[in-house]
């Protein structure tokens, strides 16, 4: 009896758990629900498969994905948390546009081929009369280099990440490959590897609008990315300064700013509107367990300027990084209860 009545005690904690999760998650109660919110004008919402959180060494609960972050209502986001799994994901899984987030792809092939242990700087690399040429462009990012100059993998990974400089990644592509067209066959294979099933890179820089991808493609890429401790320090720098390149070099990620907030890489253009693929860290209690929460916002204010889509994919992250920021804390206080 004393058995019996210890697993229905066991039971009845964690129904209670997956109750108020469910609660917070705001899982909604029916299909009529769903439908008046679309007629609303509430942004559309896929709900990825249930993840499990590990609550002791012998419990598991099973949490259906949030439907109430503040969803981008525009475009599409997808967001996932360490230890939760998916939130879900908004927007129809079209392959858009992602400007410089493609810049990331970039940075991983590198560091896949030339691995660069965290605080060391790497092999030297020329600037080519290529790269100088284009980093006089009104057109486009770049970063003012020129030609004969040397520069160390460490700082032109900088110089590709924080100001986002098209001619970087150009050169980067030239310097690993032999040309950018034999580097973007690289950068599509690791995409197949990654099962980003949904993803065409057509260039190293992501200038090319026909360079496109989903939300949820991309998140698997964070995911990779922020196991890699060099790519993971760079792009939490908020400015920095290059030998041989004048003045300060500035983050074009300005929630960097925000408590947290850890990386990733921003992009921008007329085609793609505002993009971002975003991590941060969130806290399950008060000076507790810390979980990463990784992010990508793409496809907001397309046809705009560069700048007003980028403003509103700052806030759109923004506003998703704060909700799960608070969320999480209740979340797994219930779980312990």
């Amino acid at each position: 009896m004393r058995s019996a009545r210890l697993r229905i005690a066991v039971s009845c904690s964690v129904a209670l758990a997956i109750i108020e999760t469910v609660a917070w998650l705001g899982f909604p109660a029916s299909g009529n629900e769903r439908g008046a919110a679309q007629r609303l004008g509430a942004p559309t919402v896929s709900v990825a498969p249930a993840s499990t959180i590990s609550v002791a060494p012998s419990t598991t609960v099973s949490v259906a994905p949030s439907t109430t972050l503040p969803w981008p209502r525009e475009g599409q986001a997808a967001v996932e948390v360490e230890g939760v799994g998916s939130l879900g994901s908004s927007g129809a899984p079209t392959p858009v546009p992602i400007a410089s987030v493609t810049k990331v792809m970039t940075a991983y092939v590198i560091l896949a081929d030339h691995p660069l242990a965290q605080g060391k700087e790497g092999p030297a690399v020329t600037v080519d009369a290529t790269a100088a040429a284009e980093s006089l462009s009104p057109d486009e990012s770049t970063a003012p280099v020129r030609e004969g100059q040397k520069f160390t993998e460490r700082q032109l990974l900088e110089l590709l990440l924080i100001p986002s400089g098209n001619n970087i990644a150009r050169l980067l592509a030239r310097w690993d490959s032999g040309s950018q067209e034999a580097f973007v066959a690289r950068m599509n294979r690791t995409a197949v590897a990654l099962g980003m099933t949904r993803t065409t890179y057509t260039g190293a820089s992501g200038i090319e609008a026909s360079t496109r991808s989903t939300a949820v493609d991309q998140l698997k890429l964070a995911h990779e990315v922020m196991k890699n401790p060099a790519l993971r320090e760079i792009v939490a720098i908020r400015s920095t300064t290059v030998p041989g390149v004048p003045g300060t070099v500035d983050n074009t990620n300005t929630l960097l700013t925000k408590p947290g907030v850890i990386g990733l890489k921003t992009g921008s253009s007329t085609p793609a509107g505002g993009a971002l693929m975003w991590a941060a860290h969130a806290w399950t209690s008060k000076g507790a367990d810390r979980r990463l929460v990784l992010g990508v916002v793409l496809h907001q204010r397309p046809g705009t300027t560069p700048s007003e889509g980028l403003r509103t994919a700052l806030t759109s992250s923004d506003q998703l990084i704060s909700a799960v920021q608070r969320g999480l804390p209740p979340t797994f206080a219930a779980h312990r209860g």
